[in-house]
């Protein structure tokens, strides 16, 4: 009852607009560089166990995006280091805040998705997504945080990381357009959706979302001569947000996924 009350009341707080009607569009334009990452915790491909946080806040502050969804992060774990917490220090290494929300237990710590925002965070929630136990696959979540622009439009920004099981990632998706598809606040999801253009998954969040890249996507994984694209940033219909580009970085030593970047206008 209590995990009931806790549902509704976040919805509320993530549907409604401010006092000074921030729901709506802005008459000043603000750029803003938006980043997905699935990190894999941090470990380089090509280095077996180790962990190199400062790979991956060098790709990052690189292209110095303004709000950063990033998937496969470690807590405190024993492969990553029980005194490393990955947000934190890449929110430190990249002098921006940071939010994390656990999918799992793993190895005596968390193991989930995260984001890095460049503005205060002024709320935020995580939500653990379903997983169908005769599917197998893994616990997900998705972390999604409210700020304020610099032309005072509040946003909200999304990171999520959906599994490996197609019926999984199905259920997941539509578990997330329930949570946010009333708010009256622009949105930005972004991750990693372990699928591709014209999969049962992206046509469902087509039906509630915009990607960001419609056609000819470049692929995201492998990290040499990537074929798919499962890392996507999309928007709600809320307010005026509009991409101006999507580029895959070329980055193949810090994990094993490409980042995407995408620079929006917003209104």
């Amino acid at each position: 009852m209590k995990a009931f009350i806790f549902l509704i009341s976040t919805l509320i707080a993530f549907t409604l607009p401010d006092a000074n009607g921030q729901g709506g569009a802005s008459a000043t334009p603000a750029n803003l560089k938006v980043m997905t990452y699935n990190i894999h915790h941090c470990n380089p491909p090509s280095e077996e166990v180790k962990i190199d946080v400062a790979a991956i806040a060098r790709v990052i502050n690189q292209e110095k995006p303004d709000l950063v969804a990033l998937q496969e992060v470690d807590i405190r774990t024993t492969r990553s280091g029980k005194n490393l917490d990955q947000a934190r220090e890449l929110a430190r290494l990249t002098g921006m805040y940071s939010f994390f929300t656990k999918a799992l237990d793993h190895q005596g710590g968390d193991y989930g998705v995260a984001v890095l925002s460049k503005y205060p965070i002024l709320d935020s929630v995580g939500y653990l997504l379903p997983r169908n136990p005769e599917l197998g696959g893994e616990d997900r979540a998705i972390a999604a945080i409210t700020v304020q622009l610099p032309n005072n439009q509040k946003i909200l920004f999304a990171s999520t990381h959906l599994d490996l099981k197609e019926g999984n990632r199905l259920s997941e998706a539509e578990l997330i357009t329930k949570y946010f598809k009333e708010t009256r606040l622009p949105m930005i999801l972004a991750g990693d959706f372990n699928d591709i253009p014209g999969s049962r998954t992206i046509n469902y969040l087509d039906k509630y979302f915009t990607r960001t890249c419609q056609t000819n996507c470049q692929g995201t994984i492998p990290i040499e001569n990537p074929n798919r694209t499962i890392d996507f940033v999309m928007t709600n219909s809320v307010g005026n947000v509009k991409a101006l580009s999507t580029r895959v970085i070329n980055e193949q030593y810090a994990s094993d996924h490409l980042p995407v970047v995408v620079e929006f206008t917003v209104r």
